[in-house]
Parts: structure tokens; C-alpha cells; sequence
């Protein structure tokens, strides 16, 4: 990787999802790594189609073609929620569960309403987050977090995005949702997936 010898080192965000680029924010500000910063480009994002067969395949397929596009580091995100009782699907359909045109919402009832019949015990779940920070000279830097959990029965809490509102942590007896935004970030897979990144990529960083 080129050595980055300013103060900051500025990336791009490989995303347009307004609720992924707050919680990328929220997670570097806790994460005490001022020399780094996430920026979003102005005007219309390219568009990168996730053809990818893997979680990462798909976050570097976001992050090569946004550093190429904005000679820029560019981080590229995949996340997806995998359900025991379906097999681990969602899993890499996750944004797109049950076909186009639906809410978010409504993927969060059409899931919910698929485990309607199955018991708590049987409701097992995690999240998987992977990263890949794509520097223009080709070179990368790759991460991945988990969390494990359960689907609860109904939507809970605020906070958050996605499917953050049934998925249950047992041990804290609370959704993601219902977790304030610096207890959640400790956990998730998200927070995880990024602390890993900062922590390989911070002793291969030339800065003053």
C-alpha cells in the first residue's frame, strides 16, 4: 500500500445508504482515529451492480470501482443478516429480500412473517459486515465483524436501520435498535468489522 504521508487520510464512502454513512461517522468518532475521515462525493454515485458470490467479493466490487472513479481510498461495505431457520437466508439478498419495490419495512415483515411458526429457540441469527478499503494503486485492505443474536417477534426500538429492529441480543434482552448508538457500535458487526480495518491499517500508514 503507498504510504500516506498527510495529517488525514480522506476515504470515500462506497455507499449511497444514508443510514450505513451515519453509522460509519458514528463509528469513527468513538473510535479515536482522527487521522483518518470518510467523505461523500457530491452529485450522482456510480452505480456497482453486487455480483459478487461473497460478502467481500461484493464490498471490494464497490470500494475498486469508487477509487478508480475518484482516484481516491475507497471503502465498499456488505453486510447481511443470515437466519438459521431459513437456511442463512437472507444472507447476500438481504437488501433485496423478497424482490424489488418493498420498503424496508416491508422486508422486515415479510421476514418476521416467515418465522411466524417458529419458536424461540429456532430463531437464531448474525449479521456479517465486510470491508475492503481499495487504494488507486491497486493495493487494499480488507476486514469482516460478526454479531450473533436471535429474530425477535416484533419490531423494537428507533435506532438504527435495516432489520436492527428484530434483531435481538438475548443477553442484553434488547433489539439493536433499542441500543443507544456508542453500545450498539461495541457490538455489532459494523463496529467490529471496522475496528479490525483501523487496526490493520493504522500500522501500515506513514503519517507525521
Amino acid at each position: 500500500m503507498s504510504a500516506v504521508t498527510s495529517d488525514v487520510l480522506d476515504i470515500v464512502l462506497a455507499s449511497g445508504n444514508p443510514g450505513k454513512r451515519i453509522e460509519f461517522d458514528e463509528i469513527l468518532a468513538l473510535s479515536n482515529a482522527p487521522w483518518m475521515r470518510f467523505s461523500v462525493p457530491s452529485g450522482e454515485l456510480p452505480r456497482v451492480a453486487e455480483t459478487g458470490r461473497s460478502y467481500l467479493a461484493n464490498a471490494r466490487l464497490k470500494a475498486r470501482s469508487f477509487a478508480t472513479q475518484y482516484n481516491s481510498p475507497a471503502l465498499g461495505d456488505d453486510s447481511g443478516l443470515c437466519v438459521d431457520a431459513l437456511g442463512g437466508a437472507p444472507g447476500l439478498r438481504t437488501a433485496r429480500f423478497g424482490g424489488p419495490g418493498l420498503t424496508p419495512a416491508q422486508r422486515v415483515d415479510l421476514l418476521l412473517e416467515r418465522l411466524r411458526e417458529v419458536p424461540e429457540r429456532s430463531r437464531r441469527a448474525h449479521f456479517v459486515c465486510a470491508l475492503c478499503l481499495a487504494f488507486p494503486d491497486g493495493t487494499e485492505v480488507v476486514a469482516g465483524g460478526r454479531v450473533f443474536g436471535q429474530i425477535a417477534r416484533r419490531p423494537a426500538g428507533t435506532q438504527g436501520f435495516g432489520y436492527d429492529p428484530i434483531f435481538l441480543i438475548p443477553a442484553l434482552g434488547c433489539t439493536l435498535a433499542e441500543l443507544p448508538a456508542e453500545q450498539k457500535h461495541a457490538i455489532s458487526h459494523r463496529g467490529r468489522a471496522m475496528r479490525n480495518l483501523l487496526a490493520r491499517l493504522e500500522g501500515r500508514i506513514a503519517r507525521h
